[in-house]
Parts: C-alpha cells; structure tokens; sequence
C-alpha cells in the first residue's frame, strides 16, 4: 500500500475524507481540523478556542501517526473574521506555545467567507515529516 489512512483512536469517523493520510515515504497530510472534538462536537464557541481544539487535533492526528509536534513542516490556516484573529494576536501566540510547543513551521493564513460546517470559525490543515 502507498499510504496509510490515519484515524486516531476514539475519534468519531471522518466522513467523505481522512483525517490524515500517511506516505510511505513518512510525509502525513493532515485534513484540515476545526474547533470541535473527538465527537465531533463545537464546546467552544470563540476564536481562541476553537483555535486551541483545532491545534490539539492536528496535534492528535500527527502523534497517531507516530510523530510529534516539531515533526510538523507546514500549516495553512482559513479563517472567517481577519478581524477577531487580529484582535487576539497575544492569545493566539500563547495558545499556540501551548498545544504545539515552540516548533514554528511554514505557515500560510487566508481569510475566507464560511467554512462547511457552520459553527467553524477556522480550519487549519497540516504536513508533517515522520521519522
């Protein structure tokens, strides 16, 4: 097989994609994450929180890989208010810190009118290097 399908334990189904996708190569591609849980449920309703639970799930999806955070390479950020993620730059940083450590990878950040499911204020994808 060329990749492996990464679907971390206890997580609900993903459904119509993959939540990651490792290369036989060791290069995971993790689907763009939003600010809900395993479940698949919004707790959270703000920008820095669903920031946070967006993070922590890449951060999930890449440890089920084998990997961890200063494995990852490059993140691509949609968000749906330039304003509000403007207006919390210290908390995003000290949110960040605080799911993925000081592991500063190539980062891109586009603003965009909606996001498929509603409640999303953000969705953040991933690539990883693994061992």
């Amino acid at each position: 097989m060329a990749h492996r399908i990464i679907q971390p334990d206890g997580w609900k189904p993903a459904r119509g994609y993959a939540n990651g996708v490792l290369t036989k190569s060791g290069t995971l591609y993790v689907g763009g994450q939003i600010g809900w849980t395993a479940d698949q449920v919004f707790e959270v309703h703000d920008f820095i929180g669903q920031m946070r639970q967006a993070l922590s799930n890449i951060r999930t999806v890449v440890e089920a890989a084998g990997g961890t955070c200063a494995d990852i390479v490059r993140l691509t950020w949609y968000v749906t208010d330039k304003a509000d993620y403007l207006a919390h730059q210290a908390e995003v940083g000290a949110a960040y810190r605080d799911v993925l450590g000081r592991n500063f990878p190539a980062m891109t950040m586009v603003v965009i009118d909606a996001l498929v499911e509603d409640e999303a204020l953000l969705e953040i994808e991933a690539t990883a290097e693994i061992g």
